[in-house]
């Protein structure tokens, strides 16, 4: 065991500093510039792994197996959007380090009520902590709360949710172990160019910013930003796409001297440069969320993701950091897993983030450094339902007046988003897509015969109907870790809120 003496000098001499904080709070400001006897580099990069795991599943995996996956790929951290008991007993005593989300909708009773947030604090934190050896670090007060898309419903109630949070952990005797924080989108701060040092605060929130900061900063707690360069892509047709990745862009940008060729990098210190402006140039920054998604949408695919994430793994583990502040940088990677019940009211690609399919199966090569520079660890112990499909009778007819009905219904009540134009499915033609919908309707009634009763329409099949050698894949759900909640069993009514996600498909192919 070296002493604190021998520690500090060495870290002086081996490390350029932003912050020294070794014995308090780490906040990963560390660049190695020399050896390393004393083995902190492990301890360094253990800053750099981890995930955001999402729940928002019709059949979501067990626990264990998740966490199990997690050490297997060397994912030292994860953020929860939600307090899960059987979360939390899966992750006793595994070591992993954990950020516990608080939902939006929770905000208003926490706020305006102290005892509310004691009783959460006692709840889902010092409980767990004390009984069960979840090491948790972080709690995540709300989630995007001043999303402009929120019309301010939130403006109100994060600040004082964030401050009763707070003062719960304390009177829990938790204020030194685990701190607050609050997952922001990027579009609270904003710059009037391209170039980041004319970033400030939205002015809309500008003055609850500089609050929330000021008292984030006094408890030691952390600023948190979701970054999302697909956003950008998204958004934005115009957007340079090359701009949004990590391996070169041919105009990059020049801010008095500091050089951005991608879009991560140029936003990350935005965001700097408004902690800076109003007074807080060491501001702890951890990227609550950042990634890139699979399907649902022409840019997501399995070849940008992959690039995408890949080269900000690189990006950040090689140490370079950011322009305005070199060195590792705090990341939860999203998604760890795909979400099939998630909102796709911001675009279909929203149930596709995850570096593995919803079965634990990994999706494509992506190292880590946890993962001794391997590819992914796919999940092991998962249980399938039969090897059987629900796919479009062989002698139904397309024009069945019963067809359209019957696409709409199963699409609404189940996940169609890997089909439409430029999707992993694309290239189905009407049959196919039409089997598809059906199949995902059939699976994520775990397989139940009334699910495939489409009338004079649908039939179940054992060979599998995935097109050979493509990346359309026609699913065979997983035995959910909690049985699956409000789903309806046979085709008996007349659907409301048909999607024409596949009814376009089906008028489109021949």
């Amino acid at each position: 065991m070296k002493s604190r003496k021998e520690v500090e000098d060495f870290m002086n001499m081996a490390y350029k500093l932003e912050v020294v904080q070794i014995f308090g709070e780490a906040h990963c400001k560390f660049i190695p510039i020399l050896g390393d006897p004393f083995g902190w580099l492990q301890v360094l990069d253990s800053c750099l792994r981890g995930a955001n795991w999402g729940t928002q599943a019709t059949h979501p995996l067990p626990p264990n197996i998740v966490v199990k996956m997690l050490k297997d790929n060397g994912i030292q951290k994860v953020k929860l959007f939600d307090a899960d008991s059987e979360i939390f007993k899966a992750l006793s005593g595994s070591g992993i380090e954990v950020m516990v989300g608080i939902p939006n909708e929770m905000l208003w009773s926490l706020a305006n009520s102290l005892g509310a947030a004691e009783k959460w604090v006692e709840k889902n934190i010092s409980s767990h902590v004390s009984s069960n050896s979840v090491d948790i670090k972080y709690v995540a007060v709300g989630n995007e709360p001043f999303l402009s898309q929120f019309n301010g419903t939130f403006l109100s109630t994060t600040f004082p949710a964030l401050q009763n949070i707070q003062a719960a952990l304390i009177k829990a005797g938790l204020g030194n172990r685990v701190k607050v924080t609050i997952p922001l989108n990027a579009d609270v701060y904003e710059s009037s160019s391209s170039q980041p040092s004319t970033g400030d605060f939205r002015q809309d929130i500008h003055d609850l910013m500089v609050n929330i900061v000021k008292f984030l900063n006094d408890n030691g707690g952390a600023f948190t930003v979701n970054i999302y360069p697909f956003i950008s892509l998204y958004n934005d047709p115009n957007f340079p796409a090359d701009y949004a990745f990590f391996d070169g862009y041919s105009s990059p940008i020049d801010d008095n001297g500091k050089i951005y060729n991608n879009v991560f990098d140029a936003n990350h210190d935005t965001l700097l440069w408004a902690l800076q402006k109003n007074g807080f140039p060491n501001m702890s920054i951890i990227i609550g969320e950042i990634g890139w998604p699979t399907d649902g949408d022409n840019n997501a695919n399995l070849k940008a993701a992959q690039r995408f994430n890949q080269g900000f793994m690189t990006h950040i583990l090689g140490g370079k950091g950011t322009p305005m502040r070199p060195g590792p940088i705090d990341a939860y990677l999203f998604s760890l897993i795909d979400e099939d019940a998630k909102s796709i009211q911001p675009g279909n690609f929203e149930r596709h983030w995850g570096i593995f399919y919803f079965d634990g199966t990994p999706k494509y090569n992506l190292s880590l450094a946890g993962n001794n520079g391997g590819g992914l660890v796919p999940a092991n112990g998962v249980k399938y339902l039969a090897r059987q499909w629900c796919v479009l009778s062989p002698s139904a007819s397309l024009d069945d007046p019963q067809l359209a009905d019957s696409v709409g219904y199963a699409c609404s009540h189940a996940d169609c988003t890997s089909l439409g134009h430029e999707t992993s499915c694309a290239d189905l033609d009407a049959r196919g897509n039409i089997s598809y919908a059906f199949n995902s309707y059939y699976q994520e009634n775990d397989q139940l015969p009334t699910a495939c009763k489409f009338p004079n329409l649908s039939m179940i099949t054992k060979t599998d109907p995935s097109p050979p050698g493509g990346t359309c894949k026609f699913k065979i759900m997983i035995q959910a870790s909690k049985p699956s909640s409000d789903k309806s069993n046979a085709f008996a009514t007349k659907p409301v809120n048909v999607m024409f996600l596949v009814l376009v498909s089906l008028l489109s192919v021949s």
